[in-house]
């Protein structure tokens, strides 16, 4: 079956770095598109950041910030996160999608990123 597993959340200071993983298994990885989302607390889930083959897209508050790539050898998504901000905290789920689907149908269990000021 298919399995997304995240890693790398933990608690930073404000303007620090993470990396965020997610290792995908089960799945054909070059034919999803991977995204990344978060939830912060009391809060819808909003997206972060997305990535095809090699076109990118990302939610206009972490423009500049943040960076996504995949390394296909490894089936595993990355998310790159500096210049953290408290409104940054949340639980980031990484999720996939084949290409030409409207909805992600494979999520992960989230992994937690505080960031303090």
């Amino acid at each position: 079956q298919v399995q997304l597993v995240e890693s790398g959340g933990g608690l930073v200071q404000a303007g620090g770095s993470l990396r965020l993983s997610c290792a995908a298994s089960g799945l054909t990885f070059s034919s999803y598109t991977m995204g990344w989302f978060r939830q912060a607390p009391g809060q819808e889930r909003e997206f972060v950041a997305r990535i095809s083959w090699s076109d990118t897209y990302y939610t206009d508050s972490v423009k500049g910030r943040f960076t996504i790539s995949r390394d296909s050898a490894k089936n595993t998504v990355y998310l790159q996160m500096n210049s953290l901000k408290p409104e940054d905290t949340a639980v980031y789920y990484c999720a996939a999608k084949t290409r030409v689907a409207s909805r992600y149908v494979y999520w992960g269990q989230g992994t937690q990123v505080t960031v303090s000021s």
